[in-house]
């Protein structure tokens, strides 16, 4: 018998007599039939440079390096005083140590599974191999699942989840992660994707200081003409006006304004042709739209009174209206062709107007330079006229097409009145229709569909009393054969009546045979005409 005593860094962990399990403490009476080893719990470093495949099948190594050792803090059920049963002649207690093992003993799971005595060292190799091979397995199931953009991006939850999966397979041994340290990635043997990224950054880099050297270049040689070329006009100024001081300065004057008449002109007409092209889109967007409006609010309509008619009656509209939309397709279509030549047109004679304009302001200007010092004046007062009358004829042009635009305005707020009057737009599209006879289009359509028909309708009675007031009204004092009879009497008409409309006649052994009445009466009507219903 003796008594042991552990290190800071290390437990005892005795087994045998007395002992059902394991017992963990760090000091001890060790008995007589009973074993005492001594582990360490001092954590270790664990380095590995781990070969990993990402999601889109990108090998790369992973640098990693883990500090694990066994958990000396959770301690289940066994951090709590053990209960003492007894106490032997030794004098050492005695613990129930039953149902300790499966108690959250991490230590007791190490020392049962992993311990080794500090004698031996045998065993140290095999606890890196479970630890390398544990942490390999998770990091490699983790990154799989993960793409190389999520682990560059989201690196501090790559290193989060990689701490719970290995943690979660090392608390079965009773070890804990200490620290978890994850190093820039590699790239794999026979890989070059970081090599590359790296290669795309720097080059990006280098050649973004190219463009803006190039940029400051251009700037600096830009800047050198500029002042060379205002240098080169000052000086030629000087000499042009101790030349010709006073007529150099009127022909600029002239030129400068003549110029400036004919950009605000040009200027004028191309924003004035581009309103007029943005006006007339909009109009013409405008009518294909109320065009696409009443053309399906006529279809609604045409249907509801289609399903009025009889079936050959609807066959037959169907077939007029096909032709008529037809006709109304081949009518848009030429006013779309039309359309689009008067467009194609008028932008021709826009273009025109306006190369006429640049030849003509090109020409006034090369007259104007060149004219002597007696022509520099009227050239200047026919400018001046001539930019007058174009400034008065745009705005000439300016007021004729606000006029249209008030009488649109003017026309569409009289639409919105007229809606209200007729109680809404269906109001004002039914009265649209009236005035422009499409009702009336409508029904000639109808009565040429049913032209030419010659429906056959028979109407007959049964017995004496079907055409008095009080046929039918005796209740149960009439005579009780009244029913039986008048359906007997039904059958003859109806017989000679599908005769005449289908042109069948019914087998006598089933219904019977037709009395000479109506055999007489049916072929009356087959030697008047021998026609039946809906034959010609």
């Amino acid at each position: 018998m003796s008594y042991r005593i552990a290190a800071p860094d290390e437990y005892l962990a005795i087994t045998g007599m007395n002992i059902k399990n394991v017992l963990i403490t760090k000091a001890a009476w060790v008995l007589p039939f009973q074993r005492c080893t001594r582990f360490s719990v001092q954590p270790h470093d664990y380095a590995m440079n781990l070969q990993a495949m990402t999601k889109e099948k990108l090998q790369f190594l992973l640098p990693v390096v883990f500090t694990i050792g066994p958990d000396v803090n959770s301690r289940g059920a066994n951090s709590k005083d053990p209960k003492v049963n007894a106490r032997p002649q030794g004098g050492q207690p005695i613990h129930d140590h039953t149902h300790d093992e499966d108690r959250g003993d991490s230590l007791m799971k190490y020392a049962m599974l992993l311990a080794e005595s500090t004698a031996q060292k045998k065993g140290s190799q095999y606890l890196e191999n479970i630890v390398k091979g544990i942490i390999e397995g998770e990091t490699r199931v983790l990154v799989s699942s993960m793409t190389m953009e999520e682990i560059f991006t989201e690196r501090e939850e790559f290193k989060r989840r990689i701490f719970r999966n290995i943690q979660g397979e090392l608390d079965q041994f009773g070890l804990k992660i200490y620290n978890a340290n994850v190093k820039e990635l590699r790239d794999a043997a026979g890989s070059t994707y970081f090599q590359s990224l790296s290669q795309k950054a720097h080059e990006g880099a280098t050649n973004q200081a190219r463009i803006d050297v190039a940029e400051a270049q251009l700037r600096g040689n830009v800047g050198e003409a500029e002042r060379h070329g205002q240098q080169e006009r000052s000086i030629a100024k000087i000499n042009a006006e101790t030349a010709v001081q006073k007529t150099d300065r009127d022909v600029e004057r002239a030129a400068a304004e003549a110029n400036l008449a004919t950009q605000k002109t040009v200027l004028s007409r191309d924003v004035e042709i581009a309103r007029i092209q943005a006006t007339r889109a909009t109009e013409s967007r405008d009518e294909d739209l109320k065009k696409e409006v009443q053309i399906k609010r006529a279809a609604a309509e045409l249907e509801r009174l289609r399903a009025i008619d009889v079936v050959k009656a609807s066959i037959a509209r169907e077939s007029k209206q096909q032709a008529a939309d037809a006709k109304a397709y081949e009518v848009e279509a030429e006013a779309r062709a039309n359309f689009e030549k008067s467009t194609k047109l008028t932008d021709a004679a826009a273009y025109k107007t306006k190369i006429e304009a640049d030849t003509q302001a090109a020409a006034d200007y090369n007259r104007t330079t060149k004219n002597t010092d007696a022509a520099a004046y009227k050239t200047k007062m026919d400018a001046d006229a001539w930019s007058h009358a174009a400034i008065k004829n745009a705005e000439a042009n300016l007021q004729k097409k606000l006029k249209e635009a008030e009488g649109m305005v003017a026309m569409a707020n009289a639409y919105a009145k007229m809606s209200e009057a007729f109680g809404g737009p269906t109001g004002l599209l039914q009265y649209m229709m009236i005035e422009k006879g499409t009702y009336v289009e409508l029904a000639k359509a109808n009565a040429t569909a049913v032209h030419g028909m010659q429906p056959k309708i028979s109407v007959w009675n049964t017995g004496s009393e079907a055409g008095s007031p009080g046929a039918g009204g005796q209740g149960s004092g009439a005579d009780t054969a009244a029913t039986m009879r008048n359906v007997y009497q039904l059958l003859p008409p109806l017989m000679s009546t599908i005769h005449d409309q289908t042109g069948i006649t019914l087998p006598e052994w089933q219904f019977g045979k037709l009395p000479n009445n109506e055999l007489a009466r049916r072929d009356q009507f087959q030697g008047n005409d021998g026609k039946v219903n809906g034959k010609r």
